[in-house]
């Protein structure tokens, strides 16, 4: 059975929300200080790269309209492979450059969707 576009986009739409609320009363200090938030954040970019990963192998059209999907996925690998050598102004400047345009281009391509047949 095919998996849903829609979910996967609703995936990456609710894991930038869920980091944006881990950070969004935090400064770069306190991100840094906390291992429980760090850990949190890099799990939803995880998410969200496997999320895009999946998206690029059952819809490559809607894959290529995202044009972070490529170095987020790479970010997911380096998160998930290279952990022992993450940088958290990396991860910081990620959230503050690219996460809400990440977010918005997912949630405006959920909404160019044709309704779910029913």
């Amino acid at each position: 059975m095919r998996r849903d576009p829609r979910v996967l986009l609703m995936t990456v739409v609710e894991s930038a929300d869920a980091i944006a609320e881990a950070v969004e009363a935090i400064t770069f200090d306190d991100y840094c200080k906390s291992r429980l938030i760090r850990a949190a954040v890099e799990r939803e970019f995880i998410t969200i790269g496997e999320a895009l990963n999946s998206l690029s192998r059952i819809d490559s059209g809607l894959f290529i309209r995202i044009d972070q999907a490529p170095r987020i996925i790479s970010f997911r690998n380096k998160l998930t492979h290279e952990y022992d050598r993450v940088d958290d102004s990396l991860v910081w400047g990620v959230i503050q450059k690219s996460l809400s345009s990440l977010r918005a281009v997912c949630s405006d391509l959920i909404n160019s969707l044709p309704p779910e047949p029913g």
